[in-house]
């Protein structure tokens, strides 16, 4: 052991300095971000609206009106999809409500269920009924705590949604005004950007940034395949707004960690308590059709964008929101791709010392 700390000590040395590098940037990131998200805001809805106003200003408009134009059509295409899809998705969500059988009809389900299991009951060995009722009653201390955290949960985010709003308003406000300032800002960089600075940015820009449009195309192009196989799979099997269940899904299958089985799994488990077994086997169906699908397209198309596959990304996610919350999360794709285009371009092996002798192992 001691052999081998002599001989890779600089290894193992630059290898923590760039971990080390990479933690102290994120924690600045996310620090930053906690105290600045509306400016982070303003430069995604900035990258949204500048296209346009530039385009307009080239068309002899004014640049302040120009990005007045663009803007005002940015808010009115957000607030216009959202209210078009809330409208669409409460009125299916009301007439979804109106179907389930009330709590009476629930009940009586329920316990027709449980006397067909109590008739069959007295059958089992007396121990074994003993651990049944003692594993029920660990579950159902589970699902009691599952409840209380799902119930802060909901709390926690219905005050993030309020101060996401807030944000982004503030965000719409500075992208105005960046808008009509980006030339101002342009010429200062250049002329009081150090060398270093700049060709970091145009690394940057050449290596990471398309990179991450394709990694946000990526996952689009994903949400959108899992939309359409389980819209056009619940209009065959008749299902009821189906528009509304799909695009929940598809919302579902955005969000890391959870994906469409957290839709399914619930109804699929109350559609057998309810007694509608075919409809609940038909979706079980459907629901390993979407995993499959999902196995199959997932490295394919992400591996093809980015040339990083998707357990990496997924894994370096995970320890990023556990680390650093939701701004690990933003920035842990960012970085991957980062240290993916370093390697290419050389600079690890560089910056990384390996032993003289190394070849030769």
């Amino acid at each position: 052991m001691l052999s081998f700390y002599k001989k890779y000590y600089k290894t193992v040395f630059d290898i923590g300095l760039i971990l080390l590098t990479i933690y102290i940037f994120m924690f600045l990131f996310s620090y930053l971000y906690r105290i600045a998200t509306p400016i982070f805001l303003a430069l995604i809805i900035f990258a949204a609206i500048e296209p346009l106003a530039k385009l307009l200003h080239r068309k002899g408009i004014k640049k302040s009106i120009a990005s007045a134009i663009s803007i005002l059509l940015f808010i009115l295409i957000i607030l216009g999809a959202l209210i078009g899809l809330g409208i669409i998705f409460t009125n299916q969500l009301y007439s979804l409500s109106a179907k389930i059988p009330s709590q009476d009809i629930l009940q009586q389900q329920i316990a027709r269920q449980a006397d067909y299991i109590s008739s069959k009951w007295q059958d089992l060995p007396i121990g074994l009924t003993d651990k049944i009722k003692e594993y029920a009653g660990t579950i159902a201390g589970y699902g009691s705590h599952i409840a209380q955290i799902f119930l802060i949960w909901l709390a926690g985010w219905l005050s993030s949604f309020s101060s996401f709003v807030i944000n982004f308003t503030v965000g719409i406000i500075l992208a105005y005004f960046l808008s009509t300032e980006i030339d101002t800002w342009k010429k200062m960089a250049h002329s009081n950007t150090p060398r270093t600075f700049k060709t970091a940015f145009f690394f940057l820009k050449e290596n990471v940034f398309i990179g991450i449009l394709g990694y946000i195309k990526a996952q689009l192009k994903m949400v959108s395949i899992t939309f359409a196989v389980i819209l056009i799979a619940l209009l065959v099997l008749g299902v009821k707004n189906a528009f509304s269940i799909s695009l929940l899904a598809g919302v579902f299958d955005l969000l890391p960690l959870l994906g469409v089985s957290t839709v399914f799994i619930p109804w699929i488990i109350y559609l057998f308590i309810v007694g509608q077994s075919a409809l609940a086997i038909e979706l079980s169906v459907l629901l390993g059709l979407v995993i499959i699908v999902r196995q199959i397209l997932e490295p394919k198309i992400t591996g093809d964008t980015l040339g990083v596959s998707a357990f990496t990304m997924l894994s370096a996610m995970i320890i990023s929101l556990s680390l650093f919350g939701i701004s690990g999360l933003i920035l842990s794709p960012i970085l991957i791709i980062l240290l993916k285009a370093l390697y290419e371009q050389g600079y690890l092996s560089r910056w990384i010392r390996l032993p003289e002798d190394y070849e030769d192992d």
